[in-house]
């Protein structure tokens, strides 16, 4: 069994942190719907034009747990272009 998780760091268009939750709680409920990945929101709550999310996969094969986590980031940065990804980590545990 292969553990892996990504950490993306996000620059967001977003003036409040009402605005924030809404762009963060959609990105995340896709995440799991289309990848089948945990993912939550993992520092940064209080800061409004930035976001830090964690996402993670189990999987039998580690190229296919590393292939599904970078394909979820190739799929945020052509889904959503009113986010800047800044910084992306992947790694196995």
């Amino acid at each position: 069994m292969y553990v892996f998780y990504a950490s993306l760091y996000l620059h967001l268009q977003s003036r409040s942190l009402k605005t924030k939750r809404g762009i963060v709680k959609s990105i995340l409920a896709r995440a799991r719907n289309t990848f089948n990945v945990s993912a939550a929101e993992v520092d940064l709550q209080d800061v409004h034009g930035e976001a830090l999310l964690g996402f993670v996969t189990v999987s039998e094969s580690r190229v296919v747990a590393r292939k599904t986590l970078e394909q979820l980031e190739e799929w945020l940065v052509e889904e959503r272009p009113d986010v800047e990804l800044v910084c992306a980590e992947i790694e196995e545990r």
